[in-house]
């Protein structure tokens, strides 16, 4: 469970609503994504887009849509780099007491408080799921009052019955020191985001947060549970899946270097150590897919 926490945001459904519901159909700018937290959980549906999933300390890339439950308190990255042709992302989010803690005892939403137990550690729902689950979401939009929240509780109940889904064990930054600490972890993910195609010297990132060198090892690795370079070498990775999914045209070669690795067979390495296979057997399990 997290302690102390990157930026609370503020979430207020409108008036006379537990549930807050929008959709977003225009180009998202990820540059406006900032690393945040809320009590509600957060249930994002994209239809047609592609983009990072940053989770707590889960990093991997979405191509075509997804479907994922973020638990309470869970610290998280925007999602949709770009939306595609009539692309949207619709995202809905709720105390998991919206219907009061007395319902939440009922026998009958037992396996609904199971879900929220297992959100915390971050849900990705797989295909079937959302065949079936990602249009009912968007319509929620076209209902108001007791009718939401029926729909919303019948898309519970599916999600919570499922086993279409894999956990992204996202087990989030836990800070043990101050609060403030928390804006630090933003500042240095906002700066790997932008600048990891190229070499990141230990002294610039920790300058960003005015902090000498040993101390931000220890910070950074205290507050995520890994090293910064393993940090960095995993946003290069998830963008050469990116680029190998999208630029089939381009040799592995080429990926490597333009993800910031300087060195073939490092990025292989790399590649394999985070994914579980080679770049050259991901790509063609792309093709495979695409074809």
């Amino acid at each position: 469970m997290i302690t102390k926490k990157p930026t609370l945001k503020k979430i207020s459904p409108g008036f006379g609503n537990s549930l807050l519901v929008k959709q977003h159909v225009e180009q998202v700018d990820k540059n406006d994504a900032y690393w945040h937290f809320h009590p509600e959980l957060e249930l994002i549906y994209v239809n047609k887009g592609q983009g990072k999933t940053h989770i707590g300390n889960h990093l991997s890339y979405f191509n075509n849509s997804q479907l994922i439950l973020i638990g309470s308190n869970l610290p998280h990255n925007g999602f949709t780099d770009r939306l595609t042709a009539n692309g949207t992302e619709t995202t809905i989010q709720f105390k998991s007491n919206f219907l009061g803690d007395d319902f939440l005892n009922v026998p009958e939403m037992s396996h609904i408080v199971s879900l929220y137990d297992r959100a915390k550690k971050g849900i990705r729902f797989q295909i079937d799921t959302k065949k079936k689950i990602g249009r009912k979401i968007e319509k929620l939009l076209e209902h108001n009052g007791l009718k939401r929240v029926l729909k919303f509780l019948e898309i519970l109940d599916f999600l919570a019955k499922t086993s279409d889904y894999t956990l992204l064990n996202a087990d989030g930054v836990a800070f043990e020191t101050e609060a403030q600490d928390s804006a630090k972890i933003g500042i240095v993910f906002k700066h790997v985001n932008k600048n990891f195609q190229k070499h990141i010297a230990l002294d610039e990132i920790a300058d960003k947060v005015s902090m000498t060198v040993p101390a931000f090892c220890r910070f950074f690795k205290k507050a995520t549970g890994k090293t910064f370079t393993q940090v960095v070498n995993e946003y290069r990775v998830v963008h050469a899946t990116k680029l190998l999914s999208e630029e089939i045209e381009m040799s592995i070669a080429d990926v490597c270097y333009e993800c910031g690795f300087n060195n073939f067979s490092h990025f292989n390495k790399t590649f394999n150590d985070i994914t579980g296979k080679s770049a050259s057997n991901y790509r063609k399990e792309i093709k495979k897919m695409i074809s």
